[in-house]
């Protein structure tokens, strides 16, 4: 029968992705002065521009978006249904959350739970999404790449982060720019998301060991093994036309598996002592 390559990578793919993810790495040791602050930046144009002589952008794309454009918004409509089945991913958000800005925290090195403080950050974050939500914008969350973001960086201004907010904004409204964003291959994100998403699971694994989480213990070591598979598996589950995936499938399956354990400790059938 037909031999099928179990894994195979296009070579403009891995060249495109190799490249983005180098530049990202030795930008990050190598760079100095201004360039010193945005090597992400750098890696990404560079990985978009070599994407560009590749032929792996579509370029038609950019020269037919106007110079001016208008967001799309929309007007919110209540769907019982649709918040029946978001609801519970609410509870993975508020997880999420609280984890971020430890970690955030932790990367700082302040001490973020106290000022501004948790109930603070989690009323920000719902006064943005009920606003995001009014003018048709996806839900808004803390994202864990921008963690990897500062933590390579060592830019923890929250004015400088602000500044990128506005600029944002104002980038959406020039349809030029815009569509060369939307154009950026997957080769070129994939190769940083190489390096951002690793600086978070080393930030996770930094907060574990500031936590001297004791791992002769077998719940600590179950539950960070179930949780690290779990986020990192294709495992997932599905509520109506919601997919729960990845991190906040892995939360889910924390939050159930530490509210057992619990309970057993209730009930002292555990095996070891807290």
């Amino acid at each position: 029968g037909e031999i099928v390559e179990p894994f195979a990578v296009e070579p403009n793919v891995l060249i495109v992705s190799l490249f983005t993810l180098f530049v990202g790495i030795f930008g990050s040791v190598l760079f100095r002065g201004f360039l010193k602050v945005v090597p992400i930046l750098v890696a990404v144009v560079a990985g978009y521009l070599l994407a560009l002589f590749m032929g792996m952008v579509d370029t038609t794309t950019i020269a037919s978006a106007p110079w001016f454009a208008i967001p799309s918004f929309q007007l919110p409509v209540y769907n019982p249904t649709a918040i029946i089945i978001i609801a519970p991913a609410c509870i993975v958000v508020l997880a999420e959350h609280i984890s971020h800005l430890i970690v955030t925290g932790k990367i700082t090195e302040t001490d973020l739970m106290t000022n501004p403080g948790l109930h603070r950050s989690l009323l920000g974050d719902g006064i943005s999404n009920v606003l995001s939500g009014f003018t048709g914008s996806p839900p808004n969350t803390t994202y864990g790449e921008n963690i990897g973001v500062m933590a390579i960086t060592k830019v923890y201004s929250v004015w400088v982060i602000g500044g990128a907010a506005i600029i944002s904004i104002i980038i959406a409204f020039i349809g030029k720019v815009s569509a060369i964003i939307q154009t950026i291959p997957n080769p070129v994100m994939g190769g940083i998301g190489f390096l951002l998403y690793g600086m978070i699971a080393t930030s996770g694994i930094r907060l574990l060991v500031e936590a001297k989480v004791n791992y002769t213990k077998p719940r600590n070591l179950i539950l960070t093994s179930i949780v690290f598979i779990t986020g990192l598996s294709k495992a997932h589950i599905s509520i109506g036309e919601v997919k729960l995936t990845g991190m906040v499938f892995a939360a889910l399956v924390g939050m159930a598996l530490s509210a057992m354990l619990f309970i057993l400790d209730k009930f002292h059938l555990t095996n070891d002592e807290k």
